[in-house]
């Protein structure tokens, strides 16, 4: 091979190279571009959270906590000043505990129904189970409030329960119907034929294998009656749930205890949070 070829070939490798480089680095730099977008959306989403956690540290000298004025912990010291608003966390709590469990146990039953079970009407019931999902919220609100009027009901704690069990069965019966998809139906097989009985079976075998997507239903369930306001507002009557409060208190006064309660809220859910992770994964390593 003479020098000409020699370094025409070595033309040719550097040729091959290059262009491989040139793609690395705009693969890079797209990778760089979508972390950067990635972030942006984050600190979209937290932001208000951020706003909220920094201003129950807040000392504002008039009633409304909008603008900083200067840090303090007085706000913690005494997150429960204002009589009124720890009535109305304790009844937004109050109808997130009932509501949540009696959701619970009726949408558990029915997506162990629909996976199991082969009957007519199930698409009918699949259809009248995505209906409070999509359907607004005003709408639904106006609905049960007529529903409520043409019973008679006086409207108040029964009507808000009510209210909140009618929409969250949906939420929790998806949930949980996506955990029992990918159950072994054979185990229970094998569990009735070792002599166990249909009710044994469930609470022993069935019960303990879809308990995650329980409790992933129940905390989706507890927040989405914990925040509701519009259905509320119109099945309420003269109670005043935490989001009303919040709502009504916009016109009036916003007191930092607000913000003092909704971070405390935060940080026992995102506590329950972690000990359920840490739970599951000791699970699963034993």
């Amino acid at each position: 091979m003479t020098i000409a070829d020699r370094i025409a070939a070595a033309n040719e490798d550097v040729g091959d190279v290059t262009p491989k480089r040139t793609l690395a680095q705009r693969l890079n730099l797209g990778d760089n571009l979508l972390r950067v977008v990635a972030g942006l959306v984050l600190l979209y989403l937290f932001l208000p959270i951020f706003v909220i956690i920094l201003f129950s540290f807040n000392k504002p000298t008039g009633k409304f906590n909008y603008t900083w004025r200067g840090f303090t912990l007085e706000n913690w010291a005494d997150p429960f000043k204002y009589p009124a608003l720890t009535d109305a966390l304790k009844l937004s709590l109050n109808v997130a505990a009932v509501s949540t469990l009696i959701a619970l146990v009726l949408g558990t039953l029915v997506a162990i129904a629909l996976v199991r079970q082969r009957f007519r009407g199930s698409k009918a019931v699949d259809t009248f189970l995505i209906l409070p999902l999509t359907a607004p919220e005003v709408v639904m609100g106006a609905s049960l409030l007529t529903l409520f009027l043409d019973l008679n009901w006086a409207a108040g704690y029964t009507t808000i329960v009510v209210a909140h069990i009618a929409f969250q069965v949906s939420f929790i019966a998806m949930t949980v119907r996506a955990r029992v998809r990918g159950f072994d139906w054979t185990l229970e097989d094998a569990s009735m034929d070792l002599g166990a009985t249909p009710f044994r079976t469930f609470f022993r075998v069935t019960l303990p294998l879809i308990v995650p997507g329980i409790v992933a239903a129940a905390m989706l369930s507890f927040a989405l009656s914990l925040d509701d306001f519009i259905i509320t507002y119109f099945v309420s009557g003269a109670s005043v749930t935490y989001p009303l409060y919040v709502n009504a208190a916009v016109k009036a006064a916003v007191p930092p205890q607000i913000n003092v309660l909704a971070t405390a809220i935060l940080l026992i859910s995102l506590l329950l949070l972690a000990v359920g992770t840490l739970y599951r994964r000791k699970r699963i390593d034993a």
